[in-house]
């Protein structure tokens, strides 16, 4: 299994400032390379403390590219439904070329009922928009000129600049979350999936369902996988949980927040159940975290339990991406955590 470093902020100005939390986040990229974390990741959303401090991760990914040699740098992701094509395709070239060839794209639908009313987009075109956009964006990354009418965007022939330095193309993702399709999806159309296993034992269903439709679509190997975990990783259990437990609710409690209008009434048959999933999600807590392992936190003994146990409920997965700095974490916290779980849990996996 490979480990890599996630950045989701869920801070706003009055809890850390921007310009602290990324120069933050820039330092623990920079062990990246001596720890051997295989890459750096972070969101895209919008206008809310729940990642609303990265309105365009390849701005943040650009930075971070400067600070490793060796970690892949993965959007972890994208929305092409808020986005041009056109623009996303450009930049994509251009974060290729200047990491040296170690990018790779996540591309996710978007979720959140308020980025979508402050963008004036419905919730009803998510699906359209997404293949539409992915589409387009893959076409004018893997040939030289490209043309489009779809339903969104149109545009004549074009090629778009600068060319990927991996070819034909950086590696895709697909963000799924809880809907079977978008498992499905992924696997039959060839790309990884990443995931947040916040389902528990569900997981281990869809990741099946993924790794079936990947070999039916006739591709080689099983797939990847890459799911995301908090993790804290400590001395002792009870320092563990004392710096982690409240920065973990308050990750869960932003969550909620951002994602409100499901259960306020929002409703789209792009997002079937979403209501019921949010009004679940707004029940998690940080000890329902632990206990399912979504959220791996203790000593490295505990976290080498934990990841085992993860493993015998969900089937091996290729990937860990570890948010490493949750909420307000201080810096110095995050460095001793990253440094410990790099000697002590790492080895063994």
């Amino acid at each position: 299994m490979d480990f890599g470093m996630q950045f989701f902020p869920c801070v706003g100005p009055e809890t850390k400032p921007a310009d602290q939390y990324f120069q933050e986040c820039l330092s623990l990229v920079s062990l990246a390379d001596e720890l051997g974390y295989s890459h750096i990741r972070i969101v895209e959303h919008y206008f809310h403390p729940y990642g609303g401090y990265s309105p365009n991760p390849i701005v943040f990914l650009s930075a971070a590219s400067q600070h490793t040699k060796k970690a892949r740098l993965i959007t972890g992701a994208i929305l092409p439904i808020f986005n041009n094509p056109l623009k996303l395709a450009g930049e994509i070239g251009m974060l290729d070329a200047i990491s040296g060839g170690r990018l790779e794209v996540g591309f996710a639908r978007a979720f959140l009922p308020h980025e979508f009313s402050r963008f004036g987009v419905s919730l009803d075109q998510s699906k359209r928009r997404f293949v539409e956009g992915m589409e387009q964006i893959r076409a004018l990354l893997e040939n030289d000129v490209h043309a489009a009418e779809g339903e969104f965007h149109q545009f004549p022939p074009t090629t778009s600049l600068p060319r990927p330095t991996q070819r034909p193309r950086p590696p895709f993702w697909i963000a799924a979350f809880a809907t079977p399709e978008s498992f499905v999806a992924a696997g039959a159309a060839g790309h990884s999936v990443m995931a947040i296993p916040l389902s528990g034992g569900r997981m281990a269903e869809l990741i099946s369902l993924y790794r079936d439709a990947w070999r039916a679509g006739g591709h080689p190997g099983n797939g990847r996988v890459m799911l995301a975990f908090h993790m804290f990783c400590w001395p002792n259990e009870a320092g563990a949980i004392a710096h982690s437990r409240e920065r973990v609710n308050s990750y869960l409690r932003s969550l909620a927040d951002a994602a409100s209008d499901w259960i306020g009434g929002a409703t789209s048959a792009d997002y079937p159940g979403y209501d019921k999933i949010m009004a679940g999600l707004a029940e998690e807590t940080f000890e329902s975290q632990v206990s399912k392992g979504a959220a791996w936190i203790g000593t490295p003994e505990q976290i080498c339990a934990q990841i085992t146990d993860y493993q015998k409920l969900v089937g091996n997965f290729e990937i860990a991406s570890l948010q490493v700095n949750f909420h307000d974490m201080p810096l110095e916290m995050a460095v001793s955590s990253v440094r410990l779980f790099a000697s002590e849990v790492m080895p063994n996996f």
